[in-house]
């Protein structure tokens, strides 16, 4: 490879390489809830527009933004760590099709692998188990390893400096999310990748930065071996 080829590859999980199917907004109801917040309601829905629009965002910054005072904060993020955990526990996780096969290939072209999350340790790892991914990439984080999660550039940093990658210009970052764009971008990423299996559409995905939208990250490793 030479010095502009793309040796770090930092892939998001829910909406990229795991599928969501609604599972972050029925956490989220769970933990309206238990703050009194009636699903349905005015405030209920106007929680949820702010959750759908920073998908990608680290969790507890959401409900900081959401619930203001850190106590309710905490107490919000706890139980949709609970019900997700659930959701996960209950077999409602899986990989998106040809997620794994893609992150195969990616480590076979001779590219590091980073998956990184807006989730907690404890989250991320009940996902990576329940997939039986706790070997597939190189590594793993979550926003409280790195600093700040989405949209800063601090995940994509950090995988960059725990893989002793030389350079940002040897970086891609994918993701679902427009917060997945602008950490790209803001950290420089050769790569801003898109994929359309989450959160958000090509025109969000492209006006935060991403400089290709792909249908899904299975056509990544064709993507970085074309380059």
């Amino acid at each position: 490879m030479s010095s502009t080829d793309i040796r770090l590859v930092v892939l998001d999980m829910a909406g990229t390489t795991v599928a969501d199917d609604g599972l972050v907004e029925q956490a989220f109801q769970a933990a309206a809830g238990e703050l009194g917040v009636e699903a349905g309601s005015p405030e209920h829905r106007t929680m949820l527009e702010h959750v759908r629009l920073t998908m990608g965002e680290s969790k507890i910054s959401v409900f900081r933004h959401l619930f203001g005072a850190e106590e309710k904060a905490q107490r919000a993020n706890s139980a949709f760590e609970r019900a997700y955990h659930d959701l996960v526990d209950a077999g409602h996780c899986a990989a998106l099709p040809g997620a794994a096969e893609a992150i195969a290939e990616l480590r076979g072209q001779g590219r590091k692998v980073v998956l990184t999350t807006g989730f907690s340790r404890a989250t991320q790892d009940r996902i990576l188990g329940a997939l039986g991914w706790e070997e597939i990439a190189d590594l793993t984080l979550c926003p409280a390893e790195a600093g700040r999660g989405r949209p800063f550039p601090d995940l994509a940093l950090t995988a960059l400096l725990r893989t002793a990658t030389d350079s940002v210009h040897q970086l891609a970052v994918v993701g679902d999310t427009g917060y997945d764009m602008l950490t790209g971008t803001r950290a420089g990423a050769a790569v801003v990748a898109g994929v359309l299996t989450g959160a958000h559409g090509a025109e969000r995905l492209t006006a935060d930065g991403a400089t290709h939208v792909l249908g899904s990250v299975a056509e990544l490793p064709g993507l970085l071996a074309a380059r």
